[in-house]
């Protein structure tokens, strides 16, 4: 069986650019790692994500939950590389750490994860997922894990999760006409953020995952960042050239949507409220300014600029 490179959560929002580069990438002619195939793991093989995935030459598509990875698992699949963007679970740090242990007993070589946005990933951060990646990087910077070299990919905010509210507004008032329902955005009016592609992010994973020689890359940490920053107010600019019509009511550090996802995704799932609220109040931090993101990494710059813009982002959204 040829050497593996497995994609954990190939349908998510990093895997999929992840698993459609890395294959582009395999396919040139002068690709150190030509004689690798990729193994794309999915909880639902059957849906419209991973069937497409499953087109692309030299991807194979395998049902099989991250979490339930063992060492014997990854030895039979000849997996040599390792790209993860796990889950922000209360549990993240349990099942995550559990999957790295497998990795290095497996003799894995490379695992490549996503973490968050750099200046939150801190052990005195608010929010327990952002200490969550602080602890998986400290973990994987022990001794005892010298044999695994990896990457941690700190992206800034995802364009999908900030231009969602605007692309909406767009979308219905296109549907209806009006303009006077409420624009609710988690952006500052004032504040600017360097919104990052979700795709760009994937594509700067699978270069690295195809580098020949990973030792320039092991134990760092990458900063990523989108060409642009954006505030609240900008958004609303974008908004209302594409209506054609001025935005009548906006607020701005709109929490209702968070709120309405973590009532529904942890409330009376014995989690405990004081950790999964604290999401709520890591943003408040952010809206504070207390942590001004760093620049994007230059490594980054080198292997796969990120190139989308704002504009480009809210309009692909409008395509969906």
């Amino acid at each position: 069986m040829s050497p593996t490179i497995l994609v954990a959560g190939a349908t998510g929002n990093t895997g999929r650019s992840t698993t459609e580069t890395l294959s582009k990438l395999l396919q040139a002619p002068d690709s150190p790692l030509r004689n690798h195939r990729i193994l794309a793991l999915t909880r639902s093989a059957n849906s419209p994500a991973a069937q497409r995935l499953a087109t692309l030459p030299g991807v194979e598509v395998i049902q099989q939950n991250w979490v339930e990875v063992t060492p014997e698992w990854l030895q039979t699949h000849h997996v040599t590389r390792v790209f993860i963007a796990s889950h922000n679970k209360p549990n993240q740090f349990a099942e995550e750490s559990t999957f790295h242990l497998a990795l290095l007993h497996a003799g894995v070589k490379y695992v490549v994860r996503i973490s968050t946005t750099a200046a939150f990933v801190r052990p005195d951060a608010t929010a327990y997922y952002q200490r969550a990646h602080w602890a998986i990087e400290a973990l994987l910077s022990a001794p005892e894990f010298k044999a695994l070299h990896w990457t941690s990919l700190q992206p800034n905010v995802f364009g999908s999760f900030w231009f969602s509210p605007a692309a909406e507004f767009i979308k219905e008032y296109r549907k209806t006409g009006r303009a006077d329902t409420v624009l609710k955005m988690m952006a500052p009016k004032d504040g600017a953020v360097g919104v990052i592609d979700a795709d760009e992010v994937g594509v700067v994973a699978a270069h690295l995952l195809v580098q020949e020689d990973t030792t320039i890359h092991n134990g760092r940490r990458y900063v990523l960042n989108g060409p642009e920053d954006i505030s609240g107010e900008k958004i609303v600019q974008m908004v209302q050239r594409a209506i054609g019509v001025p935005v009548e009511n906006v607020r701005y550090k709109d929490l209702s949507a968070l709120d309405a996802f973590l009532e529904m995704e942890y409330n009376g799932n014995g989690n405990s409220q004081n950790v999964v609220w604290s999401i709520r109040r890591a943003v408040e931090t952010a809206w504070d300014g207390q942590f001004t993101a760093p620049p994007t990494s230059k490594e980054v710059l080198e292997l796969a600029a990120p190139r989308r813009t704002p504009q480009q982002m809210l309009e692909s959204l409008l395509e969906e």
